[in-house]
């Protein structure tokens, strides 16, 4: 069967359609958020290409499955989602916590010669040394303060009591496989990368962002948004006029090959 038919299936979903030829983007959401997330950034760069999002286990209507709390173990089961893609060339989207899950799926991708044509790392400080939170450890008041630190999360979830108790088991296991993550020394990958950062996020400076220089032998970009961690809620269509770019570049590169 051929990639172009391939339905999204259990990890992946579609919310736009887009032209054939279109390059094909796989977005990562942060710890605690669900493809959905990614549904306005999807129509933003619809016609310029195809987005896939990646539901993880746990959430909206995988609510049954248990989370991953592992993120190697989630970057694999991702990367074995993507097979069925396999003769498409992808590029990889995370956000937060996805941007670590993404730079793990892209590790295993390259070690199976279907590396991504680029990477792109959002809101996440590269993986250079241990966590410094431990949020998984807190009680659940204390999950939800950081829940409302950063922002991003809808305030009506977080004030319903039945959907809390449902939601905050999913944050907390999100928390734990990122906050136990330890990146091999001198892991890198083959493809461009490029760090996007918001110039107000409290928990992740533009420094952090730009140190995932360390994590490519390629290029390596640095965009800087106006905004705090999820500078990507209002500042969409910008990102998605950076990323539109990097991918039509990287489509170019190809063909001169």
């Amino acid at each position: 069967m051929s990639a172009q038919t391939v339905e999204p299936g259990t990890w992946l979903r579609r919310f736009h359609s887009a032209p054939p030829d279109a390059p094909l983007l796989v977005v990562l959401p942060h710890a605690g958020g669900s493809a959905s997330h990614y549904q306005a950034f999807s129509g933003r760069l619809a016609g310029r290409a195809e987005v896939l999002a990646v539901q993880y286990p746990g959430r909206q209507d995988r609510y049954r499955e248990e989370p991953v709390a592992d993120l190697p173990t989630l970057a694999r089961r991702v990367a074995r989602a993507l097979e069925p893609l396999a003769d498409r060339r992808i590029a990889l989207f995370g956000h937060s916590m996805g941007a670590l899950v993404a730079f793990e799926t892209a590790l295993l991708l390259e070690r199976e010669n279907r590396g991504p044509a680029a990477l792109f790392v959002s809101a996440r400080r590269a993986p250079v040394g241990p966590p410094r939170e431990r949020v998984h450890l807190r009680d659940d008041a204390g999950l939800l303060a950081e829940l409302r630190a950063l922002g991003g999360t809808d305030e009506r979830l977080l004030a319903e009591e039945e959907l809390l108790r449902l939601y905050l088991p999913v944050v907390r296991a999100d928390y734990r496989a990122l906050e136990t993550y330890r990146c091999e020394p001198g892991a890198a990958v083959g493809c461009p990368v490029t760090g996007l950062a918001g110039d107000a996020d409290p928990r992740v400076a533009v420094d952090d962002v730009a140190a995932w220089s360390r994590h490519t032998t390629n290029r390596f970009d640095l965009r800087v948004f106006s905004g705090g961690h999820f500078y990507l809620d209002q500042r969409g269509a910008e990102v998605a006029d950076v990323v539109a770019g990097v991918l039509a570049g990287a489509a170019q590169t190809r063909e001169r090959r």
